[in-house]
């Protein structure tokens, strides 16, 4: 390995000097040997890695922007970009570079084949991956990129984006016919970057990692990543933002996905925004649009680009609806693994239907509808329950961004007639999965479902555990009672000090009565996120106080601009009752509410159980099937919290086999 690395090392400032200059556009490439034997005069030249044949078609068939001249590092300067749909980059260099993981099943993707049995094949292995996948080397036939896009972020237009600290390598083909496209997230700045850095932490780097595989075993619709690289190399950052920075070390995730282009891609035409003035930098060249849309549909939608090849309205009419009915479908995936996305802009919404572009992002423990893991959203926006009109709300924004090749009348009928048709169907399907509903469908299947979530929510009970527990709860004159099950399920609900915290008034009705008013402030406890209440002593004064807020909102328009909407104030006078009860309960007053919450929910499910039976003629057949669907569609894990801190927190220290192991839990075929 040591002779590997030195010959790698030694070799890396040629490579530099060898690759193509920046700005030069080579000749188209082809999915050929030719092509292949071009690239491999590069050094260092790799081994494990030479048979990965590029064949860059996004760059051939897409407008690239020419850097400008201008010293060493010009090229990576903040600056817009019109014209043009990629602006060409370097990666920059990491201090020695260090392999944390690689997923084998993401890389085989590639046509890579399995590791070796000989530990210093495995090492060669490695160091080879930690040079290339870190950007420190091109691989033959890699061109490295940065993606021009725009996006609407918390629903206003914040102009142009683009990858900021993403690099598109190149699209690998493979022997099976299949085109790859490889980014590196973390590679250094690009001329997006605006005033960052271009480089991802550690940290953020093992959750993206962990996740992107995870979601995949999940059998969600993502994006893979196939290695994550550590390294020497430090920057700054204020995890807490709380103004106490640190130096944390870089690394660097290979990203792989047919495609990592996104609703924003096509926003960089959008005029000057009439809320925030900003426009995109390719304002009114429609020529690119028709030539995007040329791209997407011929490359990744080829049976609709075949079937609508005379009638370009049409074609991008069928085009919209299959992207409006993919988003559905995996928002109606994530909402079933309990997944909150966090950050839902318009250029994290994948034109594939992929998960893309992991930052905050989190699991449902207890299963709270409300729930927000992304510290910057205060208000709310991203929580979980409203991920699917979030959703629906981007792709209106994606077919504004279609005119005029798509009348945005003809966008709008289709989005109405789709999304939410589409959205309940698959949502209710796997849900009649995870609850073992394998013979047959019924009408009230949603009233069931949402029963049953109403019970988590009532009794804090944890979202994937209570899907696992489930799959015990048997039926027929065999069964066992209630009592084994409820028990199960009450001991993994909330205790009653967890829910009286999670229940707690989020807005002081004094603050926003005395803003409405004019008068003097009185001073609130403070807490991240939310206005909450000084200490009270009797909990009906908050509800009055919000029953007044509602009427008054009823004719004040300055009220419900403070406060959002009436929504907004029925839900807080529900968390206050709820609060209240809470207050006068005991322990074991509340494992007695839980027992009967679960048992009137189990009743109904034993009574559905019961009549999906009825159609079967093998009733011990019939059971096998359905606890085999129930496991296939419920995860024993999820990437909580704990468990990827318990891997970055080794990580940080040298020790990458706590992030394996996870690895290898989250995905059961990747070996430790």
């Amino acid at each position: 390995m040591a002779s590997l690395k030195a010959t790698l090392g030694a070799s890396f400032a040629a490579a530099r000097t060898l690759s193509p200059p920046l700005g030069c556009r080579p000749l188209p490439a082809l999915c050929s040997a030719s092509a292949a034997a071009r690239g491999a005069a590069m050094d260092p030249a790799p081994r494990w890695l030479a048979g990965l044949r590029f064949d860059n078609r996004a760059l051939r068939e897409l407008p690239v922007e020419t850097p400008p001249p201008g010293p060493e590092g010009a090229p990576s300067t903040p600056r817009l970009v019109p014209g043009a749909c990629f602006s060409r980059v370097r990666p920059a260099p990491l201090r020695q570079p260090r392999l944390v993981a690689l997923s084998e099943p993401a890389l085989a993707l590639l046509g890579l084949g399995p590791p070796p049995d000989d530990h210093a094949a495995r090492d060669a292995r490695e160091a080879e991956a930690a040079l290339f996948f870190s950007g420190n080397a091109l691989l033959p036939g890699a061109e490295p990129a940065a993606h021009c896009y725009c996006g609407h972020q918390f629903g206003q237009f914040a102009g142009q984006l683009g990858d900021g600290a993403a690099m598109y390598l190149g699209e690998v083909c493979t022997a099976a016919g299949e085109r790859w496209e490889l980014q590196l997230k973390g590679a250094g700045p690009t001329p997006f970057s605006r005033q960052a850095d271009g480089r991802k932490v550690l940290r953020s780097s093992i959750r993206e990692f962990l996740c992107s595989e995870a979601m995949f075993h999940l059998g969600v619709p993502t994006t893979r990543a196939g290695a994550c690289v550590t390294s020497q190399s430090t920057v700054v950052r204020d995890v807490f933002y709380d103004g106490n920075p640190k130096q944390e070390p870089c690394a660097v995730v290979l990203r792989v996905a047919p495609t990592f282009l996104r609703f924003g891609s096509f926003e960089i035409f959008k005029p000057a925004d009439e809320h925030t003035g900003r426009a995109g930098p390719s304002v009114g060249r429609n020529d690119i649009r028709v030539q995007m849309l040329d791209y997407v549909v011929g490359t990744f939608y080829p049976e609709i680009q075949a079937a609508h090849a005379s009638d370009s309205v049409q074609r991008n009419a069928a085009f919209f609806r299959e992207v409006t009915r993919r988003t559905a479908r995996l928002v109606a995936e994530w909402q079933c693994v309990g997944f909150c996305h966090g950050v839902l802009n318009t250029d994290n919404m994948s034109i594939v239907g992929l998960t893309i572009d992991y930052g905050p992002f989190g699991f449902l423990d207890r299963y709270d509808p409300d729930h927000v893991c992304n510290a910057s959203d205060n208000a709310g926006r991203y929580t979980y329950s409203k991920q699917p009109e979030v959703c629906r709300w981007n792709l209106r924004k994606l077919a504004e961004a279609l005119e005029p090749e798509l009348p945005l009348a003809l966008a709008e009928a289709i989005l109405a007639e789709e999304y939410d048709a589409e959205f309940r169907r698959h949502y209710l399907h796997k849900m009649r999965r995870k609850l073992g509903l394998v013979r047959t469908e019924q009408e009230e299947d949603a009233a069931l479902v949402a029963r049953l979530l109403e019970t988590m929510q009532l009794t804090g009970a944890d979202f994937t555990n209570t899907f696992c527990l489930l799959s015990s709860f048997l039926v027929g004159l065999e069964a066992p009672g209630l009592d084994d099950i409820l028990t199960a399920l009450t001991t993994q609900c909330a205790s009653l000090e967890e829910l009286r915290l999670a229940f707690r008034p989020q807005m002081d009705p004094r603050i926003v009565i005395t803003k409405v008013s004019g008068g003097p402030r009185p001073r609130p406890q403070p807490v991240v996120g939310a206005l909450m209440p000084a200490k009270r002593t009797h909990a009906a004064t908050p509800r009055r106080q919000l029953s007044m807020m509602l009427m008054l909102a009823q004719s004040n328009p300055q009220l419900f601009a403070l406060l959002g909407s009436q929504t907004n104030i029925t839900k807080e006078l529900e968390r206050v009752e709820q609060q209240s009860r809470l207050e006068q309960l005991s322990p074991a007053e509340l494992l007695s509410m839980n027992k009967d919450h679960w048992a009137t929910w189990l009743q109904e499910y034993r009574a559905r159980l019961e009549k999906d039976r009825e159609g079967a003629g093998d009733a011990a057949a019939w059971q096998a099937e359905r606890v085999r669907t129930m496991h296939a569609n419920n995860p024993k894990h999820v990437l909580r919290n704990y468990i990827a801190h318990r891997a970055i927190e080794a990580a940080e220290n040298g020790d990458f086999s706590e992030a394996r192991a996870c690895l290898s839990l989250l995905c059961p075929w990747v070996p430790q």
